[in-house]
């Protein structure tokens, strides 16, 4: 192996998969691939165990292998290395290049920063995509939830991720309002009194390669649309910019890309055959839109916030985000992850829904080329929970509904995968 590690054990059997080509995320995957897992906190000790227990079956069930590579973050971290984030972690997602991870608690206001997002950056995985579609017979609080059926991505490096702030009451917030007032002029910006200061940033790098990995999904999974997603009309030069640099993208992709604004001047609202239409929306009419006019939208790129609040709204849409899959993808590198919490109150309890970590696997699976067995995981969960065999958070709200615990759902999940296959 490339790599040395101290305290994780690579397994025996297996190979890595290995890349063709990082830019456009061609792999060379074989049929009994090493992939590191991270089971994360709280009810991540549930979850990622579940969540292996059907994507293994899923690959057995089309005459393939999943090789574990158990890695550490977080609290497991602290335990075996006494910090949140070991370079074995971090040298084994760069080895095996798909990884999968369970939640990552981070502290509201206090404590070490974001694990999610320092895992993000360390790997440079810009692009947080998020596939949010309804499945059959789980509650929605909304009377049609088969009709949302959208692919988020995210900016994953920047915006207010970036995490450059100045705290209220210190030398060097100060200094920032000293330099925006009297240096740059704005000297009636800011209130008098203690004041926290941050600032976003949005790069043409970065704006650029997140949509271009929109539109190249949009292409190669046969969407109509790609909608930017931004506040441009306030934030004029870091939002207002993005749009911008997002439809300089669009321009180079020739006649296989169009603009909105083209769509309706020069061809009266009727878009080229298998040409992706590129549009934008203010984000927070865009939030109505989800809800209004559902159907209309297919993918949808934004800077980080924005695809931050966009992901969770459209996840409450189709039951919640106990449902609701993610992955983080950079050139070459892909990390799939729940996009819910580590809920640390039901930790261990063996009762949580493992649904959106399975669902991630799925995603994880689809990189990998495995649609057979994507597919398999996607049907299989349908027909287990249209049988009304769920975990707690489904059964109270239908009637006749049978409660498993996280691992007997999981079982249940991979013995239909088997009958399936």
């Amino acid at each position: 192996m490339a790599s040395v590690y101290d305290s994780v054990e690579v397994p025996e059997d297996g190979a890595a998969i290995e890349v063709v080509d990082a830019e456009s995320d061609d792999l060379e995957v074989p049929d009994n691939p090493i992939i590191p897992i991270i089971y994360g906190d709280g009810i991540g000790t549930d979850v990622g165990p579940a969540a292996q227990t059907v994507l293994q079956a899923a690959a057995e069930a089309t005459g393939r292998e999943i090789n574990w590579m158990r890695v550490f973050a977080g609290e497991s971290a602290r335990e075996k290395y006494d910090e949140n984030l070991p370079e074995d972690t971090i040298n084994a997602m760069k080895e095996f290049k798909v990884s999968i991870k369970g939640p990552l608690t981070t502290p509201v206001g206090a404590g070490f920063r974001s694990l999610n997002v320092a895992l993000r950056k360390r790997l440079d995985l810009y692009t947080n995509m998020r596939p949010t579609f309804h499945l059959d017979g789980v509650p929605s609080p909304v009377s049609r939830p088969d009709q949302m059926d959208m692919v988020t991505f995210r900016e994953n490096t920047e915006d207010v991720y970036a995490g450059i702030e100045w705290e209220a009451g210190t030398e060097e917030v100060e200094q920032v309002r000293e330099f925006i007032e009297q240096e740059m002029g704005y000297d009636e910006t800011i209130h008098d009194g203690p004041v926290g200061i941050g600032i976003k940033p949005i790069s043409e790098f970065g704006t650029k390669r997140l949509v271009r990995k929109a539109i190249d999904y949009a292409l190669e999974h046969d969407r109509d649309s790609v909608t930017l997603v931004h506040k441009g009309n306030i934030m004029k030069f870091t939002e207002g910019t993005f749009r911008d640099w997002g439809y300089e993208v669009a321009e180079e992709y020739g006649e296989e890309v169009i603009t909105e604004d083209t769509l309706w001047e020069e061809r009266d609202g009727e878009p080229p055959e298998d040409a992706v239409v590129v549009n934008d929306r203010i984000a927070d009419n865009m939030l109505q839109q989800i809800l209004t006019r559902t159907p209309q939208y297919d993918v949808l790129a934004m800077p980080n916030l924005n695809g931050d609040y966009l992901s969770d709204a459209c996840g409450a849409q189709i039951g919640g985000l106990g449902i609701a899959p993610g992955a983080n993808i950079g050139d070459g590198l892909f990390l799939a992850e729940p996009v819910h919490g580590s809920a640390p109150k039901y930790a261990g309890q063996d009762k949580v829904n493992p649904t959106a970590m399975i669902l991630s696997g799925r995603i994880m699976l689809e990189y990998m080329g495995w649609d057979d067995a994507a597919d398999l995981i996607r049907n299989a969960l349908e027909e287990t929970i249209t049988s009304k065999q769920v975990t707690y958070d489904i059964e109270r709200q239908i009637s006749g509904g049978t409660k498993l615990s996280t691992s007997d759902f999981a079982g249940k999940v991979a013995d239909t995968i088997y009958d399936l296959a």
